[in-house]
């Protein structure tokens, strides 16, 4: 295994551009990413259930505070005419083996693994497509393929919700990546302001016994690896 040595000096630099690169994500007009076919635009929402906004081993203040902001692009893309939109959520079997690296969570059946409602209580919620997950993927062992390959005009891919590093990535990355192996044009955009991740200091992991994960430094490095792969990371929809 190869020896990381002063990791910290040597990194410094890079996380210096990273902070700036951050801190100039450019907004993006939503009308004019929806444009004139919102019939051809799509909005992800990954996971943004009652176990990780409202209550739960893994909700947290950042994920809940998504809450919101992402309703509220639902109502804005809802107006502009997007009518694809799909909420893939963790619903977990009991013998998950997800589990052995996770906290049982969102069990099948429980408030956990509900919709919030923000979500739930907007008034073409009818309308939404929920899927459920057993694990990080959106797409493996669950229908949101059948459902996107019976909707061959879709090209406008946006992608919301938590966590950026886990389920955000995996969803976005295999909409580029198939789309890169297709030869298929396709736009799949994240916006820092509706997507985010969990955060467990390096004590409380010492405390726990269990991993640390810096939620800003996880957010931040995952984006960029989203955008270094073809990924539209934008500041905000304004």
């Amino acid at each position: 295994m190869p020896t990381l040595t002063h990791l910290t000096e040597r990194s410094a630099p890079f996380l210096h551009y990273l902070e700036q690169w951050y801190a100039t994500l450019p907004s993006v007009a939503l009308v004019e990413v929806i444009g004139t076919q919102p019939e051809r635009v799509m909005l992800l929402s990954v996971d943004m259930i009652n176990g990780f906004c409202k209550a739960g081993p893994l909700s947290g203040p950042r994920v809940a505070a998504l809450s919101e902001p992402v309703a509220a692009l639902m109502q804005r893309a809802y107006a502009l005419g997007v009518r694809n939109l799909v909420l893939t959520q963790d619903t977990h079997d009991p013998q998950a083996p997800e589990f052995a690296a996770y906290p049982p969570h969102c069990l099948v059946g429980t408030e956990e693994s509900q919709t919030i409602v923000e979500l739930a209580a907007l008034p073409f919620a009818d309308e939404m497509t929920v899927i459920t997950k057993n694990s990080l993927s959106s797409h493996l062992g669950t229908t949101f393929q059948a459902w996107l390959e019976q909707r061959p005009e879709l090209e406008t891919f946006i992608v919301v919700g938590d966590c950026t590093d886990l389920c955000i990535y995996s969803a976005a990355m295999h909409l580029r990546l198939e789309a890169n192996a297709l030869n298929r044009q396709r736009r799949v955009l994240v916006a820092a302001t509706t997507v985010d991740t969990f955060d467990t200091p390096v004590e409380v992991a010492h405390q726990l016994g269990i991993m640390a994960h810096d939620g800003d430094l996880h957010h931040v490095l995952f984006l960029h690896h989203l955008a270094q792969n073809g990924v539209e990371v934008v500041g905000a929809f304004c």
